[in-house]
């Protein structure tokens, strides 16, 4: 957690420097205007709500780049960055990519992604309305569970994302999800059908799509979590 609180610390004063740089900011001195800026830096200082909505989905992405931060990008066919609305007020954030994902390098394509996609019509909404991506950019090998260095190394241009959309709610899909985001090793049994705050976005942990497909019992737990996002989501209309 430590590292990951590192890298996330890093990622904002880049965001604050490169604010400082669009305002024409090239450096401080001694000088009197830079001494008075500092005796009245809540005057001048963006917030960082401020900083991260001026970052684009399409800065991040050239920022992933062709990434070769971890070993998955040895493995993998394609990045699986995220799909849908860049101003959305629902974003899902699942695992990681499967197979079918991997292929067409877009996320929940499969059959999990055909059952989330059920999930979003029966909140009434559409994926072209929410915005949906993975802690992960890449497929792990056989679809085996992502790795803590995996989570530490990625994770961060997910939040940045979630920041650069600043959505009203996220629904977290699953064990790994819900634990990175709220940075907690509770399970997800426990976790899930309660909201919590993520930055000051209202968060609903549930429980993985994939997870339903083997374990169909548990679909009418997720339907009473998502009735309580649909609820919380008319309620907050802007």
């Amino acid at each position: 957690m430590a590292t990951r609180q590192l890298l996330e610390t890093i990622d904002e004063l880049g965001y604050t420097l490169a604010s400082y740089k669009r305002q024409g900011c090239k450096g401080f001195t001694c000088s009197k205007e830079n001494l008075d800026r500092l005796n009245h830096l809540d005057e001048w200082h963006p917030q960082p709500s401020q900083i991260t909505r001026r970052e684009s989905l399409d800065a991040i992405r050239e920022d992933l780049g062709d990434c070769r931060r971890c070993p998955l990008s040895e493995t993998r066919r394609h990045i699986v960055f995220g799909s849908g609305d860049a101003s959305a007020r629902l974003v899902f954030v699942g695992e990681a990519p499967g197979y079918e994902e991997d292929q067409q390098g877009q996320p929940f394509v499969g059959p999990a992604g055909q059952l989330l996609t059920k999930i979003i019509h029966a909140i009434e909404m559409t994926r072209d309305t929410v915005y949906i991506l993975n802690v992960l950019k890449c497929r792990p090998p056989k679809n085996r569970n992502p790795q803590s260095d995996e989570v530490v190394t990625c994770s961060p241009f997910m939040v940045r994302q979630i920041l650069a959309i600043q959505p009203d709610f996220i629904c977290a899909l699953g064990r790994f999800a819900a634990q990175t985001l709220l940075e907690t090793s509770q399970p997800i049994s426990r976790l899930r059908g309660r909201f919590y705050d993520f930055k000051g976005i209202t968060l609903m942990p549930t429980f993985h799509p994939s997870y339903l497909l083997h374990n169909p019992d548990k679909k009418r737990e997720v339907w009473q979590d998502m009735k309580k996002l649909m609820a919380a989501i008319k309620k907050n209309k802007h």
